[in-house]
Order: C-alpha cells, then structure tokens, then sequence
C-alpha cells in the first residue's frame, strides 16, 4: 500500500508528537507537525492526504486557516481537533467540507486512527473507480473495434460522429453481431461517458411489467407493489439508456415511450409528479422496423423519433477478413483471464472457420474459441478442436447468402463432409458426385480437408 501523507497543526509540541507517534504505529502513514498555521501554509508545498488542524491555534484564527487550507489542498481531506466541544462550530466546519469534529479527549487517537481507516478506503475506492472507467473508456473505444473490413470502418467512423452529439442512435443487424458493444462504444465516446448507460433487454420483460420496468412505480400503484421503485429512464438520466430489442415492445407501450420522448418527462405508475429526462437514447433490434410498421405492429411516429443515426451491423459472414482477427482476439483474452499460455491456430482450423457461415455471428464465434481452448492439448488449436454446431438452421443460414453458384456448391460440399469426419467417398456418394470432383475442388482450395 503506498504512504498516506499526514500533515498536524499543533501549537501543543508534546501532544502533536503524541499524536504523531500513534499515528505512525501504521507504518504508512508519514507524519509531519507544525507548531503554527503561518508556517504550515508557508512550508506545505505538496497537498497531503489528511491535515489535522487544532482549531484554537494562537497565530491564526482557525475558520480562517480552514478556509486557507481548503483552497490551498484541494484534494486533502481536513479533520479539525479542538479542545472546545462546540457544537455550532462543528456543524458549520462539516457543512463546509470538513471531514470530521474531534474534541481533545482520550478517545481522540482512536477515534482519528478509525477515521483514517475510512479515508483510505475511500480513496483506494475512488482509484479504482477511475482504473474501471479507464479500462471501459479504452474497451469500448470506437478505434480498437476489431476488424479491418470495410463495414467495421464505417462503423467506427459513425460511431465517432455519434458521440459528438446527443442523437439518438438506431442500430440493427443479426443476433450475435454485437449491437450492444456498439451502444456502449458510442456512450463511452460521448460527453456522458461518466453517467450510467443502462441496458434493457425489452424482449425479456414481461409486458405487463414492462411499463413498470420503464418508468417505475409508485407504492401502492398495483397489487404487490409493497415500495416504490425507480425506473430504468430514471437510473440512466444524464447518461444512456439502452433499448434493445425494440421491435418486441407492446403497442400501447410504445404509445407511452413515445410521449415520454417528446416531453423528455416521465411519470412514474400510480404517481402524479413529472420527473425530467435528461438522458440520450440508443436503440437495438434484429428486425426490419420499417416491415414491422407495415405489418401494424411498430408505430410510425414512434419509428421517425427512434430513427436518428441508422447503424447497420453487417453478419460475421459478410466481415471480409475478420473472422480470424476476431478469432484470435479471443482466444489470447480467454487465455489471459484464465492464466493459460497463449495459443495459435493451424492454418487448417482458419480454414475450417472461413469456410463456417456463423448464424450465431459474433458471439457464437468468441464461444468456440473459448471451447476450442478448453478442448485442445498443445498451444496450437487444430482444425478437429474446433466444434462447429451444424445443423439444420445452418443450411437455411446459408440459403441468406449472397453466393455465385460455385461458392454455393463449394459451401454444401465443405458441409457433407464436416458431417461426415472428411470422408471423401461417402461423402461423394451421399452428393451422388465422383470423388476426383471433391479432390479438383480441393486442389483448386474451393474445400478443406
């Protein structure tokens, strides 16, 4: 633990070096004493940690030397030690940022040796809060987005512009593609990146408690609502609150949010009192909400007010070069968390996942690498450590695709014999094709083996 700089201002020499010395019973606290406020103002260059003052010091008057203190180490915290219990004085000192009050008595060492404790504490919290923040601002900046595709890059330039305002932000793509990554980087981009961003998951809410879940509730609004409770608008004011999966919201829902956004004002269920917003609004879903106006099931006003700046998140597929960029990202941070020595993938293994159509994009590709991991014996992952799920919804996945016929071919090929541990005249009497067609399409690196 690094030194806790302590600063006493005492005129009473023996009971400054009484103070001192059970002070430094906790070898990281360094203490200096000075017998006057004059010569502490004048000999304190750095800002210590903790200044305790005598308030009665003779050559100063001590709400004056507070105040001097105050504006010179703006970021010590002061304790005064006084051998008068003034009751109004203390309440004015702690009302003007003081810490603590403590009278000259026999509980006065312990009861600074407790209140140092809660100092301290507070401050490794307040290091590690801005370490937190430091870490999340980087994590999510829009420049370490990982991919080199074009798409990615038009992402990121959005992203970048999105931040410089409070607009509200609509993305769509597939499941998996990362569209909550997204919402984050734009809000630890912005101005508010030190406010909250709340996340909700509009498809995983109830309907009849989504409204609750949205704007809160007063006690006693419905049956069971025993307390009252703060909504999500109201957690994420100042800051950004998340929608995803919008197009799941209910109508007369969407009717409320609506109003909401336009008034930039809530009221909670079963209350009266309109509490202001104040916070930017980024929205996510998988499906077309144009279609889903159409279709009657997303309203139109609604849809203008959401819309914003448009991000479209292409599928991992359509990410030109980024399957192993991303592959590889993930597999040294699964093994960094977990202590493992850093592993490699064989050039078959990138083959196996160029040639994979990834329905589950993103997310499923960062989970067979973390299995991949688990799964291989040596630091390189081999092509048969990789577990692909195949199955049914993947050939319709790949049916979505924009192919020319012989990548179509190739593709179906490729998939028979994964399905059939690369066995090459099974798999050719199941396609009812000759063999030497899947070693030309081999020799030609159409298909792996």
């Amino acid at each position: 633990m690094n030194n806790f700089n302590i600063s006493i201002v005492e005129d009473d020499k023996w009971y400054a070096e009484l103070l001192k010395y059970n002070l430094e019973l906790n070898p990281d606290n360094v203490v200096r004493c000075f017998d006057s406020g004059l010569s502490f103002l004048k000999n304190q260059k750095k800002a210590p940690d903790l200044i305790c003052l005598d308030y009665n010091i003779p050559d100063i008057e001590g709400l004056e030397l507070f105040k001097k203190a105050k504006e010179k180490f703006k970021t010590s915290e002061i304790i005064i030690i006084s051998g008068q219990n003034d009751v109004s004085t203390a309440i004015s000192l702690l009302k003007n940022g003081a810490y603590d009050y403590l009278v000259k008595d026999s509980d006065t060492n312990e009861r600074l040796w407790n209140a140092i404790i809660k100092i301290r504490e507070k401050e490794n919290l307040q290091t590690e809060i801005k370490q937190l923040r430091k870490e999340v601002k980087s994590k999510y900046n829009f420049t370490n987005l990982i991919g080199e595709s074009t798409e990615i890059k038009k992402i990121s330039a959005l992203i970048e512009k999105a931040g410089k305002t409070n607009i509200t932000v609509s993305i769509t793509g597939e499941t998996g593609t990362g569209k909550e990554v997204v919402a984050k980087s734009i809000h630890y981009n912005s101005k508010n990146k030190n406010k909250p961003f709340v996340a909700v998951n509009v498809a995983a809410i109830p309907s009849e408690l989504i409204e609750s879940e949205l704007f809160g509730h007063e006690k006693g609004a419905f049956t069971g609502a025993s307390n009252k409770r703060i909504g999500k608008f109201e957690e994420a004011n100042g800051g950004t609150i998340f929608l995803d999966e919008i197009g799941e919201m209910d109508l007369n829902v969407q009717t409320k949010l609506l109003r909401v956004l336009q008034e930039k004002e809530i009221v909670r269920v079963g209350g009266n009192s309109k509490i202001p917003l104040n916070s930017r609004v980024i929205i996510a879903t998988h499906k077309n909400l144009l279609e889903e106006v159409s279709n009657g099931n997303f309203r139109q006003d609604l849809y203008y007010r959401l819309l914003g700046i448009p991000i479209k998140i292409p599928a991992l597929r359509k990410r030109d070069g980024d399957i192993v960029l991303l592959a590889n990202y993930f597999l040294n941070n699964f093994c960094a968390e977990n202590g493992m020595p850093t592993k490699t993938l064989s050039n078959n293994a990138v083959a196996k996942l160029n040639a994979y159509p990834f329905p589950g994009n993103v997310r499923e590709l960062k989970a067979l690498m973390e299995l991949a991991v688990v799964m291989s014996e040596g630091n390189v992952i081999q092509e048969e450590d990789i577990s692909l799920r195949v199955n049914g919804d993947s050939l319709s996945n790949l049916m979505t695709q924009e192919l020319s016929l012989k990548e179509y071919i190739a593709k179906i090929v490729q998939n028979v014999l994964d399905n059939n541990d690369k066995n090459v005249i099974k798999s050719a009497k199941i396609l009812q094709i000759g063999k030497s067609t899947i070693y030309r399409m081999m020799q030609n690196k159409e298909i792996t083996i």
